[in-house]
């Protein structure tokens, strides 16, 4: 493992993995909040800056195996595409349609470019067991 041998440098990717660990254990108990992509960010942090908190994320018994995943291969099951998709969509969807004044139209476009973008990327994810 590489860690950063510069202090200031490893002290943001420790508090950058820290902040995204915290977002992502939200993300467990709230509904619509992705846990598994942010904690492959904290890991990818924690990478940089922490062994141990690296392999905590990896050996987590909630979101480990789709991180290891991720890492691994870069793929992603079929069951959490099919479950991410339609959940991005409809999020979007009650975000632009209910959520957003109608006068929104540039937000309201960008977060719909996002989904689309977020969509393809998924899409283009390869399918594991």
């Amino acid at each position: 493992m590489d860690i950063q041998s510069n202090r200031i440098i490893r002290a943001f990717w420790l508090g950058l993995g820290l902040l995204l660990s915290l977002t992502g254990l939200i993300g467990i108990i709230v509904p619509g909040l992705p846990t598994t992509p942010i904690m492959i960010l904290a890991a990818a942090c924690f990478f940089r800056s922490s062994e141990r908190l690296y392999n905590w994320v990896l050996d987590n018994k909630f979101f480990g195996k789709h991180v290891r995943n991720y890492r691994d291969v870069r793929g992603m099951p079929i069951r959490a595409k099919k479950m991410a998709i339609p959940l991005i969509w409809i999020f979007v969807s009650i975000s632009v349609f209910y959520s957003m004044p109608v006068g929104m139209v540039i937000v309201k476009g960008t977060t719909i470019l996002c989904a689309a973008i977020g969509t393809g990327y998924i899409l283009s994810l390869p399918t594991i067991q």
